[in-house]
């Protein structure tokens, strides 16, 4: 029987929907290389991220995370010529990322792993696809986007729940996984992992 859950991630923004949900949950941060490998599919890329996060965390704080549930979760935007947009690097690749989503339709994929903390198996993992519609972006627009900061820890350059919510044109599918964690989806697994939470 579980008894807690660790959350394995630094973003705040899957703290925020784990908290606005109901969850009780502790953090434990997982350091894992992301790097997408040669011809990986970006559903696949995203679902093995997500895996290694929660094994990594259940190998290097195993008392920790005794009893616990881990969830780990993975997000990318993958452009309408299926390149794969993670964060940006510098001001430059974060308007690169803008112009390519401008005017066009860019799917965004969350991978999220549950790990049993007991004995480091894997118990669930899956990838969830949202498809978002940018209006046209003035050049202006983005300047000042990206000179808030905001575009700078984020996959694609952008956050939805932020200044760039004004750009989306229209989403199909869950909100909450463009903003890094598809919640109806991990609060179905979680209570059928948790039968007594309420969330």
């Amino acid at each position: 029987m579980f008894e807690k859950i660790v959350l394995a991630s630094a973003s705040p923004r899957r703290r925020e929907l784990l908290k606005a949900a109901g969850f009780e949950y502790e953090v434990i941060v997982a350091n894992i290389e992301e790097k997408r490998r040669q011809g990986e599919r970006p559903e696949d890329y995203v679902q093995r991220n997500a895996k290694e996060k929660a094994l990594a965390v259940c190998s290097t704080q195993p008392f920790a995370v005794a009893k616990a549930i881990v969830l780990a979760a993975d997000t990318i935007v993958v452009a309408f010529d299926n390149e794969v947009l993670e964060k940006p690097v510098d001001a430059d690749d974060a308007r690169r990322m803008l112009g390519k989503l401008s005017a066009r339709t860019h799917r965004v994929l969350t991978g999220f792993a549950l790990c049993n903390g007991t004995t480091g198996e894997i118990i669930e993992c899956r990838t969830v696809q949202t498809q978002v519609l940018f209006r046209n972006l003035f050049a202006d627009e983005v300047e000042q986007y990206i000179s808030s900061g905001e575009p700078f820890d984020k996959a694609g350059s952008y956050g939805i729940q932020g200044q760039a919510l004004t750009f989306v044109e229209s989403i199909e599918g869950s909100y909450t996984n463009v903003v890094g964690l598809p919640m109806s989806h991990v609060v179905l697994s979680l209570r059928r992992m948790l039968p007594t939470i309420e969330e």
